[in-house]
C-alpha cells in the first residue's frame, strides 16, 4: 500500500482584509487534490500556534450560503489568527464533509424534504463524515507546526489530530452563528455527530463581526411591561423570573465582557459572574468617569478577573493607585460632549485587547448612551408581566433629531416562564410606509 505524502508545490504573499498571508499549496498522493495553507505572522516562533483545519465549501465560503455555518467560521478564524499575530488556516479540498459537491447539493434537495444533514448522506450511500484529518497532520508536521491551540467545534477532529501524533493543547470554540436556514443543520451536528454548540433557546444567535474595528455589542436588559427597570434610580428591582435569568447567565457566558455603568454598581453591588449554568465569567467592565468605584465592591471578589474601569483621563492619581492597588485595570479615555467617558475611544480600546464580543446590561444612562452612538449590534429584552411606573430603561433619543433610529431585524419572541423575551438584530433607519430608509 502506497504511503500517504503530501509535497509543498510553490507560495505566495496573500494580502487580505485581515492581514498578510502567506498562502502554500500542498499536493497529496492520497486524492489527487490540491490542498493550501494560509500563513500569518512570525508563526514559527510560536510554541502552540493557532490553528483551523478547515475543510472546503464553496457555497459557503464563496458564495455565503447560510444553510451552513462554514463561511462565517473561515473569516472568523482569519480574524482571529490576524488579531493573535500568529497562526495558520489548513483548508483540505474536502466538500460536503468529504462527499464532493455534486452529491453535496444532492443532500440539500434531501435536507429541503425534511431529512437533516447526517440522514442525507446516509441515504445518498455516505457516511455522516468522510473527510481524513491525515492529510492535514501531515503538513503541519511538514511545516513544523506539532503543538497547536485549534479552532474547531468538532471533537473527532481533535481526535483525529491526536492521532497523528498532532498536540492538541487547547480547544479554541468558533460558534459563527445561528438563522434559520442553518439551525437544523447545526443541531444534527451537535445531536448526531458530537459537535460542541450551544443551540439553546436563542441565546447564541450571534451577528458577524461589525463593519468598523471594534467588538460586537449585545444589548441585554429586564424590564416592567411600561418599560421601567426599576422604581427609582438607585433602588434595584429584581424584574426577571428564574427560567430568564438562566438566560442571562448563559448569555454571559457567551461574551467576554459584561459592561455596565458606576450607577448600577453603587447601586446593586452585583458579581456580573456566571452562576446558574456552565461557563466561564466573562471580564467585568465598568462606565466611571470620576472613578467613584467603591474599595469595598463584590467584584473585587470575583472569581476570575479583576475589573477593568473605563474613566477620563487624566484620573485623579491617588484615586488610581488605590485602584490598581487592588487589581484594577484603568483605561484613561477621553471626554465625550458631556464629560463622560467616550464609548467610540472604549470601544476601540477593548477590541485592541482582543474583546470580540461585549454585553451591556445597564443602567439606564448607560443603554441610552449606545443606543445614540450607535454602537448596539443586537438586543435581548426580556419583558416581565408587571407594571412598576418608575425609571424607564431608554432615554430621550432625540439627538438623533428622528434620523437613524433604532429598529429591530430578524426578530423573534420567546416565553420563559411568565416573561417574554424579545430578540434582534438592531438596524439603524427610519420607517416609512413600513419600510426602513438610511
Amino acid at each position: 500500500m502506497t504511503a500517504l505524502t503530501v509535497r509543498q508545490m510553490a507560495s505566495a504573499r496573500i494580502p487580505t482584509a485581515q492581514g498578510i498571508f502567506e498562502l502554500v499549496l500542498y499536493h497529496s498522493n492520497q486524492d489527487e487534490k490540491d490542498h493550501l495553507v494560509l500563513l500569518h505572522g512570525n508563526w514559527q516562533e510560536v510554541d502552540e500556534l493557532l490553528v483551523r483545519v478547515h475543510s472546503e465549501c464553496q457555497t459557503g465560503d464563496i458564495f455565503g450560503s447560510l444553510r451552513c455555518d462554514c463561511g462565517p467560521q473561515l473569516n472568523a478564524a482569519l480574524d482571529r489568527i490576524a488579531r493573535a499575530g500568529a497562526g495558520a488556516v489548513v483548508y483540505l479540498r474536502q466538500e460536503g464533509r468529504g462527499i464532493g459537491l455534486l452529491d453535496k447539493l444532492r443532500a440539500y434537495n434531501l435536507q429541503d424534504e425534511g431529512y437533516d444533514t447526517v440522514e442525507a448522506n446516509l441515504l445518498l450511500g455516505h457516511g455522516p463524515d468522510e473527510r481524513d484529518y491525515s492529510i492535514a497532520a501531515l503538513i503541519l508536521r511538514d511545516l513544523g507546526i506539532q503543538r497547536i491551540r485549534l479552532m474547531t467545534n468538532n471533537p473527532h477532529k481533535i481526535e483525529a489530530l491526536q492521532a497523528e501524533a498532532i498536540e492538541v493543547n487547547e480547544r479554541v470554540s468558533l460558534e459563527t452563528g445561528v438563522n434559520p436556514e442553518n439551525l437544523a443543520y447545526l443541531q444534527a451536528k451537535r445531536d448526531q455527530m458530537r459537535h460542541l454548540l450551544q443551540l439553546d433557546n436563542f441565546t447564541e444567535v450571534k451577528l458577524g463581526a461589525p463593519k468598523e474595528a471594534r467588538p460586537l455589542v449585545t444589548l441585554s436588559y429586564a424590564q416592567s411591561l411600561d418599560g421601567s427597570i426599576t422604581v427609582t434610580r438607585g433602588q434595584p428591582l429584581a424584574i426577571s423570573g428564574p427560567q430568564s435569568m438562566e438566560m442571562t447567565h448563559r448569555l454571559r457566558a457567551d461574551h467576554d465582557v459584561i459592561l455596565i455603568g458606576i450607577g448600577t454598581l453603587l447601586a446593586d453591588d452585583p458579581s456580573l459572574t456566571v452562576r446558574l449554568v456552565e461557563g466561564r465569567s466573562p471580564q467585568p467592565v465598568i462606565l466611571d468617569s470620576n472613578l467613584r468605584f467603591p474599595l469595598e465592591a463584590k467584584l473585587w471578589r470575583h472569581p476570575a478577573h479583576k475589573p477593568w474601569i473605563a474613566t477620563v483621563g487624566p484620573a485623579d492619581p491617588e484615586r488610581k493607585a488605590a485602584l490598581e492597588a487592588l487589581g484594577a485595570t484603568i483605561f484613561e479615555l477621553p471626554a465625550d460632549a458631556e464629560g463622560k467617558v467616550s464609548l467610540p475611544h472604549l470601544m476601540t480600546a477593548l477590541y485592541a485587547k482582543g474583546v470580540e464580543r461585549i454585553m451591556v446590561e445597564g443602567g439606564a444612562c448607560v443603554i441610552t448612551e449606545f443606543l445614540l452612538q450607535r454602537l448596539v449590534d443586537r438586543v435581548i429584552i426580556t419583558v416581565a408581566p408587571m407594571f412598576v411606573g418608575g425609571l424607564n430603561a431608554v432615554g430621550s433619543l432625540k439627538r438623533l433629531n428622528g434620523h437613524g433610529l433604532p429598529s429591530l431585524q430578524n426578530s423573534s419572541v420567546h416565553r420563559l416562564g411568565q416573561d417574554m423575551v424579545l430578540v434582534g438584530d438592531v438596524a439603524w433607519g427610519r420607517r416609512e410606509n413600513g419600510e426602513m430608509t438610511a
